[in-house]
């Protein structure tokens, strides 16, 4: 049995691999391209801030 990607997981390692936000892969006003786009937004954030910190 295989479970759907979860959009959210998605967006928060395309995040961690400097995938950019608007290669989100759902569509537009989807639940899944909102869910990809906060998952993306909470990891680029805590990257900046720790980027912030380190300078």
């Amino acid at each position: 049995m295989t479970a759907d990607p979860d959009p959210f997981e998605q967006g928060q390692r395309a995040a961690r691999e400097n995938i950019p936000a608007e290669a989100n892969p759902y569509q537009d006003g989807s639940e899944q391209h909102a869910l990809w786009a906060a998952g993306h937004e909470r990891v680029a954030t805590a990257v900046e801030a720790s980027e912030g910190e380190g300078s």
